[in-house]
């Protein structure tokens, strides 16, 4: 099972809107949270940023291992996550860009059996490279939407003041 296009053109420029979102909206300001106990915009890019090496590592294990089991990801049980909060925005933003040219190239080469590779979820079940990568892009598109009403609600503000 390949790619299709619209999985592989989400891959390759879903990410590319975060910079519209973000833009003219200074550190502090995306470090706020607009909603009491719940995540920044910041912390959502953050746990993006950290979540593509993990994804990455999951494919890779997928490729080497017979149906390898992967519990559900916890940002906030992730070093990596924390450590990219604790980060400049300039620096987890061209990680995030980087992480996303490495996953994108690996993804498109790869060869259609490789694809049909399974791993399971603890949740979902088996699910294919392919079914992976179509999960983690709508997962991705969630918080991206996240980011989206967070920034919006900021601008708000900052324009009332």
């Amino acid at each position: 099972m390949p790619l299709s296009t619209a999985t592989t053109i989400r891959l390759q420029h879903q990410h590319e809107v975060l910079q519209d979102l973000v833009r003219g909206l200074p550190e502090p300001e995306l470090r706020t949270r607009v909603i009491p106990d719940k995540w920044s915009a910041y912390e959502q890019l953050s746990h993006l940023t950290a979540y593509q090496p993990l994804f990455y590592n999951r494919l890779k294990r997928i490729e080497q291992e017979e149906q390898p089991l992967f519990e559900p990801y916890v940002a906030d049980n992730d070093p990596l996550f924390h450590d990219c909060v604790q980060r400049p925005f300039k620096e987890i933003s061209e990680d995030f860009t980087t992480q996303r040219f490495i996953l994108i190239n690996h993804l498109v080469a790869m060869p259609d059996a490789v694809l049909r590779r399974t791993g399971v979820h603890q949740k979902y079940g088996p699910l294919s490279i392919a079914e992976w990568t179509e999960m983690f892009l709508l997962h991705e598109g969630h918080h991206l939407f996240s980011i989206f009403q967070l920034t919006s609600q900021l601008r708000a503000t900052i324009r009332a003041l």
